[in-house]
Order: C-alpha cells, then sequence, then structure tokens
C-alpha cells in the first residue's frame, strides 16, 4: 500500500507539471518501502523508464517528439547515464544521497523560479552545446537514479528551440532512453554480486504512477498550475533536508 501511495504521488507530480516527479522516486523507495539506498537508486531507474515510456507512447502518436532533439540530445545522454550509473556502482551510497539531495535542492528552485515561455524568434539549433547538455544531465542523473526532466525540458527549449509542449514530450522520450540504460548498468553489477531487485515493489510503482499520471494531468487542467508547482517546490526542498538528515548525516 505504501508503494502504491508513494507512487501515485510521483504519477501526480509527472502529471501536473511534465518533470519532478522522477526525483521522488529514490525517497519513497528509501523511506516508504525501507528499500537500501543503492538498490532504492537503480530501482527508481526502471520505474521511471516504464512510466516515461508509456507516456511517450501517447505523445508520439500525438506526433509532439522531435526525434531530431532525441538523437543529439537523448543519444549522448544515454552515453552519460551508463558512465554516470557505473560510477554510482564504485563509491558510497551516502555520497550518491548527498549529491541527490543537492539536486533535489537545484529542482526546487527551478520549479519554484520556471516561467519558461515559448520563443518568439526561432533559435539556431546548437549541436555541440545540445550533445555536450546531453552528456552532462545524463551523467548526474544515472550516478543518483533520476530521470532529469526539470533539467531536459529548460535545455531543450532554451538551447534546442523547441515549443514547451514539444520539448515537455521530448524530453519523456529522452528520460525512458537514459533511465533505462543506466538501470541495465546497475543491474549488470548487482546481479553479478548476487543482489536481487523486488520486482513486485517496482511493478506495483509503475502501474501506480502510470494511474497517477493521468489523475495528475486531470487535476492540471483544473487548478491554477503556479502555485502548484511552487507548492511541490517547498516539498522537494523539504525532501532534501529529510534525506541530508536521515541517510548521509
Amino acid at each position: 500500500m505504501l508503494a502504491l501511495l508513494g507512487a501515485l504521488i510521483i504519477g501526480l507530480s509527472l502529471g501536473l507539471f511534465g518533470s519532478g516527479g522522477s526525483i521522488l522516486t529514490v525517497p519513497v523507495l528509501l523511506y516508504l518501502i525501507g528499500m537500501p539506498a543503492e538498490l532504492a537508486i537503480a530501482s527508481s531507474l526502471f520505474i521511471v523508464a516504464a512510466i516515461s515510456a508509456f507516456g511517450s507512447f501517447h505523445n508520439g502518436i500525438k506526433r509532439l517528439i522531435s526525434w531530431r532533439h532525441v538523437r543529439w540530445f537523448g543519444i549522448p545522454g544515454m552515453l552519460g547515464t551508463y558512465v554516470g550509473a557505473w560510477g554510482g556502482t564504485l563509491v558510497d551510497s551516502r555520497w550518491q544521497l548527498l549529491v541527490f539531495s543537492l539536486l533535489m535542492l537545484v529542482a526546487a528552485v527551478f520549479m519554484w523560479r520556471s516561467k519558461l515561455k515559448d520563443t518568439t524568434h526561432p533559435l539556431v539549433f546548437n549541436k555541440p552545446k545540445v550533445l555536450a547538455d546531453g552528456l552532462l544531465v545524463g551523467a548526474i542523473t544515472g550516478f543518483v537514479g533520476v530521470g532529469g526532466g526539470f533539467l531536459i525540458v529548460p535545455a531543450l527549449v532554451l538551447m534546442g528551440g523547441l515549443p514547451i509542449v514539444i520539448g515537455v514530450a521530448t524530453s519523456l522520450v529522452i528520460i525512458a532512453l537514459k533511465s533505462f540504460v543506466g538501470f541495465a548498468k546497475y543491474y549488470a553489477v548487482f546481479s553479478s554480486q548476487g543482489i536481487s531487485f523486488d520486482w513486485i515493489v517496482i511493478g506495483l510503482m509503475v502501474i501506480a504512477g502510470i494511474a497517477g499520471s493521468y489523475l495528475g494531468a486531470w487535476i492540471g487542467r483544473r487548478l491554477p498550475k503556479e502555485k502548484l508547482q511552487r507548492g511541490f517546490a517547498v516539498f522537494l526542498a523539504i525532501m532534501a533536508v529529510v534525506v541530508i538528515t536521515q541517510s548521509v548525516i
């Protein structure tokens, strides 16, 4: 039941804001499920990937995905995520959680201040910057086990020149690709060490997360999004402090 509740919260956030939900996956697995830190970080990547892939299927039908940006941002991001996940298997999980907590604070600031608007003039598609950003975001998200939509969407809009609705839809494809690759690395390493995943919990969270994303989208059409987003930003900041005090210090 705790897994279902946590997954619904994650899905609600994804449905409401298009990002931010995946960063709650690790705390849910840590504190509601009681999963060890290294398994929580690895399992979160699969959960995020599955929920994002489901959303991407519907966006693909609606033709909202820029496959050009998936190639130039997503494929380098997959490489970065693989390297980040590899690094995550070599360090104490407390370092991962510390970086994760700092990333939550960054996400809180992004969501508090986020007022992305479609550009009035088409931007030049800067391939080197998009590629470099994909590598960097991929490495960070692979190391700490999050999707990173709050970093990907601004990058696609501000550097890739995409309209916001296309940027959000494209980011889900990139999140799914990166997260699956990151999980594959963790899975290979942990399997060789005899560490097994709780697939029942993972499956329940994927299903509930997908359901929550539909509910979040429905709520988002009826409530003021800016106030909800700021409230969620405060919640993220509080959760960052909890992770630091409970798991790092």
